[in-house]
């Protein structure tokens, strides 16, 4: 069943949209749970909780892109559950080592306000990412949405360590340009 069938579902509260939203996107979230919790236990309920927050969401809300809605809810269910718990045991610390090294180029939560409305950030880093390099924007991407080691991006590239490294640092620094060139007070 495609995206605008299961949304139908949901639209009329039939339970079947929860069967068929798993059966197209279960494997999909589990994946981007069990990268940040580590844990198949966990990454499961977190997958349930997400459905079960879409389920309260549609309707009002219909989703553009059901697969990066549902993985955005995982996402941050994964993390919520994640801070809860102890992240040097759970999430072989790339949590707050990744926190870390984005701290320097995002803005504080206060000053992103005061200087850009969400969706503009958003739309912001839409822009950056699209002007990366493909091999950059997927590094990016692993290492600060899936919160993947620098070890397991590079090996999954077939790049050494430091060159993911670099390509890290690189993609930082023009983040940083752009969003001080835009105005956001870092």
């Amino acid at each position: 069943m495609n995206d605008e069938g299961i949304l139908s579902l949901f639209w009329e509260r039939k339970q079947e949209a929860l069967s068929e939203a798993d059966r197209r996107y279960g494997g999909y979230c589990r994946a981007v749970s069990y990268r940040i919790l580590r844990n198949h236990e966990d990454a499961e309920e977190c997958v349930n909780d997400a459905y079960l927050r879409a389920w309260n969401a549609i309707p009002p809300e219909r989703p553009e892109r059901l697969a990066v809605y549902l993985g955005k809810i995982t996402r941050n269910l994964s993390l919520d559950r994640l801070r809860k718990k102890n992240a040097q045991k759970r999430g072989a610390g790339e949590l707050p080592l990744v926190l870390s090294e984005l701290s320097e180029c995002l803005p504080s939560g206060e000053s992103a306000e005061d200087s850009l409305e969400e969706k503009e950030l958003t739309a912001l880093l839409d822009r950056f990412l699209g002007k990366l390099p493909s091999e950059s924007r997927i590094i990016f991407i692993r290492r600060y949405w899936y919160l993947s080691s620098i070890r397991e991006i590079a090996a999954s590239l077939g790049f050494g360590e430091s060159r993911v490294k670099m390509s890290l640092l690189r993609a930082r620094g023009e983040l940083r340009n752009l969003l001080e060139k835009e105005g956001v007070t870092l």
